[in-house]
């Protein structure tokens, strides 16, 4: 058996296709064994992968544009979509079927500041004909203390990834009212990064081959089934919150389509990064994304 690093920026039931590659044992078919872990605080995902640490880790096209706005080529290669919209979805203290984003401004809103998540909740309100500055924001540095901070009753709207917000839900002290990747539409949100260098190994085929068929598993197995498979990696979470993250991520076709990532989705990401003027210019897919190896 070889052996494949693998590193993630966020944990959550969001990156199920990767997790699943592990625990349901598609990497394990193709002769090789994996370590998981989550990106430290304060270090750089790229530098992980750059520097061989890391063989495969879960970042977003986005990442590779910091590159080409100083001239120079990206340090790592975008070689497969985990995600095709944001993961994100919106919680409140109370049930409201009939919820729209203007209601963010009648309470405090508690979300994930900075990088990709909050350039994607901004540009969401945006489409919504909202604007986000209008909110009343809490900032707190990390998942667990603002699942702790929600618990202890701080906070009238929650924002993360799944399956967060359904275990809230699940404890009785929250309710998923709306989704982000819902106001967002179709996007690159998370790919799989790696060397240049690395896309020319068998490691790289045989871990290709095994992700795929977890991405096609993940989208279409029952939820309950993929709860239980990946149990290990979410002992803080019910079986329950995470089934139901799980069926609102393949309902919504966030693991649909093929691995390679789709031009249509680059573009929708330049959008979404432009509207926050993060970036100078649209960058060419080609000088970011590669294909998966074949």
């Amino acid at each position: 058996m070889t052996d494949i690093k693998i590193m993630v920026f966020r944990h959550s039931a969001f990156y199920t296709p990767l997790i699943a590659a592990i625990a349901g044992k598609f990497l394990e078919k193709e002769g090789l064994t994996a370590s998981y872990s989550v990106l430290p605080a304060g270090a750089s995902i790229i530098e992980e992968v750059v520097s061989g640490r890391v063989d495969v880790a879960q970042a977003a096209v986005s990442v590779s544009w910091n590159d080409l706005e100083k001239g120079q080529k990206p340090a790592i290669a975008q070689f497969a979509q985990i995600n095709t919209r944001d993961g994100f979805f919106i919680a409140a203290r109370k049930p409201d079927s009939n919820f729209s984003w203007h209601k963010l401004k009648s309470g405090q809103f508690m979300h994930v500041h900075g990088g990709q998540p909050e350039v994607m909740l901004r540009y969401g309100a945006y489409k919504m004909g909202f604007d986000l500055t209008e909110v009343a924001h809490i900032d707190i540095p990390s998942t667990g203390e603002m699942m702790n901070a929600w618990r202890r009753g701080q906070g009238d709207y929650f924002h993360e990834q799944g399956a967060y917000p359904q275990q809230l839900e699940y404890e009785g002290c929250a309710h998923v009212v709306a989704s982000v990747g819902d106001a967002v539409g179709p996007v690159a949100f998370s790919s799989l990064i790696c060397r240049w260098d690395w896309l020319n190994t068998e490691k790289a085929q045989r871990f290709t081959n095994a992700y795929r068929a977890s991405r096609e598993w993940s989208n279409s197995a029952e939820p309950e089934k993929i709860a239980g498979v990946e149990a290990n990696y979410f002992a803080e979470h019910s079986p329950e919150a995470v089934s139901r993250a799980i069926e609102a991520y393949q309902k919504s076709g966030t693991w649909g389509g093929d691995i390679q990532i789709p031009k249509d989705l680059y573009e929708n990401a330049l959008n979404v990064f432009e509207h926050s003027g993060l970036i100078t210019r649209r960058h060419p897919y080609e000088s970011v994304v590669t294909p998966p190896p074949k």
